[in-house]
This record gives C-alpha cells, structure tokens and sequence, in this order.
C-alpha cells in the first residue's frame, strides 16, 4: 500500500483542515492542545472478563503475527519520542501476558526521550512480575480494582481472584514501587457501596485512588442510565462518611507523578476530620467533559493509531512499518493523524452518548 494513502485519515472526529494556520513543530491536535503522554497496548487479550469491557462471550482477539513486534514498538515508540511524547503508558488487555513483557519494557525504559514508563494491570500476575519489571525501567503502576468483597471481585471480572490481586500490590510495594494507583470503575447498582471502603483501604496503603466514571465503550448492552453513576453521585455518597474537599486540579497542577485525566480532592473522615487526607482522583468523561485537556495518544496492539478513545482508529502504523516506511515517514504520519483530531468525544451527545463500537479491552485501556 502506498505511504502516500496511508496518510489519508477521515472520520467523524476530525476537524477542518482548511484555513488553518501553519502546524507548530511540537506534536499538537487539530485544536492545538499538546500531545506528550503515549498509551501503548501491547495485547488485546486479557485474564479477566470484566462486565464493562468485555461481552459475556468475549471477543475475537487479534493473530499473533497482526500485532507489534517488539522491534516495532521500539521504532515507533522512537518516532514518538521526536515529536515530544515523553510518558509512555504500557497497556492491554493485560500487558503481562504478553509474552517476555519484561524485555519489551527494558527496550522501551531505554528509548532516549521516555522520561515516565508506566503500567496499567489488573494486578493477576504481578506477585511474578513485580520485580523483574522494576529492574528493565519500569517506574509506576497502576492497577485495576473495582471491588474489595471476594464475590463481587469474582462476579465483575468473571475470571478474577481478589487475593491474587492483593498479593500483587504488597509484592509492587516490596519491589520498590512509589505513586500506585489504584483505578476503580464505579458502576450502579453494583459497586457503589464501596465508595467508602475503597478510600479506606487506599489510605492504609498509601495508593492513590481514581474513581472512574462508566463509559458507553464496546457493543455490549450492559451500559445504560441505569449502570451509570455520575461523580456528583459519588461525590455525595462520599460526603455521609467523609469530608470531601473542593477539587485541586489535575496531577500535573499539583506535582502527582503521571498527567491522567483525573481531578483530585482530598478527603478525610467525618469523625476525624484531623487525620491526614486521602487524594483521591475522580475521571469524570461523562459527566465533567475534560476533552479541552486531552493530551494523550492510543496505539492498538496492532498498531493501529488512535486519536481519540470514542472513535474507532483507522490508520496502521504496522502496515506502514512493513510497507517499508522510514521513521521520517512515519513522524509525519502521526503529525498528519493528530492534525485532523476533533474537540473531543460524543459520550455525553444530549441526544444519547455515542457508544465506541468496540471493546476496551481492543483498544488498550
């Protein structure tokens, strides 16, 4: 395929390229927002089957010979570099089934330019990884619990076992990690009543927790008004048990590692309102649109670039690789791609939130 049509990217999320002025030299979206953070998935297949990523019967994951290789991954990882990406997210699925993982993190930690090498896991595997991670770079971890109750635990993940997960998070501790975090999807009608217990349990370990709103991604139905749980919900079943102050910023305005989309307040207890707060983060893409923000990137584990996570990408870094692209050609594909990124997502369109048509767990968390 020539490189020439590959560069020809259109959806319903690109903006106008007419009558723009002249694109500065920094990786910048067709609205002018930087881009520096890179999330980089490195499988689509997963350990758990959790309810608001995967349906019931699960997905059809990729070949092996269609994703990445690490070689790759380290050429375009490179490529993002030279336009000013410094933070790289590895993610999945679930990035520690990848096979030899580790090596694949010691090639990128050694990339000139990756100042920030973090990892999004559920945390299964992690008791085995931990260390071997630590030592090839790998700087912080974050990790997926949308429950502390074993059944429940059981029940959204289809496949999880909590305790497996508890025991990855003491051996990330042991290993040396700083700055975890812990991502909580809160969901109605079935997790909501941990609010309290999450923030407690973050404060005797020393986590960061993020609360995040349910998104309308993937084609199953479980999604609904019914399943979604707004951050002022949360905010006010959190006010019967604690003191919730007002919200601080994003992690970059207050010197928290990472610069992810959440807002932060700090929170103490009702009947200790003394005692040293909890920050906790709340990812609010519904119900507070932070799209003006954005200055992230999605690969797929294919190699697929995606701008935005409510619309399907279209345009293969792979196959530009292969088609025998020079790094050159590859920068000023992704500059061309990013150039025509729309304002933002249509997950909170007044007329209905405009479902992202495939799974979480494809695209890369």
């Amino acid at each position: 395929m020539p490189l020439t049509h590959l560069r020809l990217h259109r959806d319903s999320n690109v903006a106008p390229t007419a009558h723009v002025p002249p694109r500065p030299t920094q990786l910048v979206d067709g609205q002018r927002r930087k881009v520096s953070y890179l999330r980089l998935s490195v499988t689509d297949r997963c350990s758990f089957r959790c309810v608001y990523c995967m349906p019931a019967q699960g997905v059809q994951f990729a070949p092996r010979p269609h994703l990445l290789t690490f070689e790759e991954i380290e050429r375009i990882v490179s490529c993002f570099v030279q336009l000013g990406i410094s933070k790289v997210r590895l993610t999945g699925g679930e990035p520690l089934l990848r096979r030899d993982i580790v090596d694949l993190v010691r090639r990128i930690s050694e990339v000139d330019g990756v100042e920030d090498l973090a990892m999004t896991t559920n945390g299964a595997a992690l008791d085995k990884f931990a260390v071997p991670l630590r030592q090839a770079g790998l700087k912080r971890l974050n990790v997926s619990i949308d429950s502390l109750r074993p059944d429940r635990f059981a029940e959204v993940t289809r496949t999880g076992d909590l305790e497996r997960v508890l025991r990855g998070l003491d051996a990330a501790a042991e290993a040396g990690f700083t700055n975890t975090k812990l991502n909580a999807v809160m969901v109605r009608g079935f997790n909501e009543d941990e609010l309290g217990d999450l923030v407690r349990f973050a404060a005797d370990r020393d986590l960061l927790l993020r609360f995040i709103e349910y998104m309308p991604i993937g084609s199953d139905a479980f999604w609904s008004d019914a399943t979604f749980l707004p951050t002022a919900e949360m905010l006010a079943m959190l006010a019967e048990e604690f003191i919730v102050d007002e919200p601080q910023g994003f992690a970059r305005d207050l010197g928290l590692a990472g610069g992810g989309p959440a807002t932060y307040r700090d929170i103490r207890p009702l009947n200790a309102p003394d005692a040293k707060p909890v920050k906790v983060g709340f990812i609010s893409a519904l119900s507070h649109n932070f799209c003006s923000t954005c200055n992230r990137v999605r690969l797929t584990s294919t190699g697929t670039l995606q701008e935005c996570l409510a619309y399907m990408g279209s345009l293969s870094l792979r196959d530009a690789l292969r088609a025998g692209a020079s790094d050159a050609d590859i920068v000023r594909i992704i500059e061309d791609a990013l150039w025509t990124k729309g304002p933002g997502h249509r997950y909170d369109d007044p007329e209905g939130p405009v479902r992202t048509p495939v799974s979480m767990s494809a695209i890369g968390g």
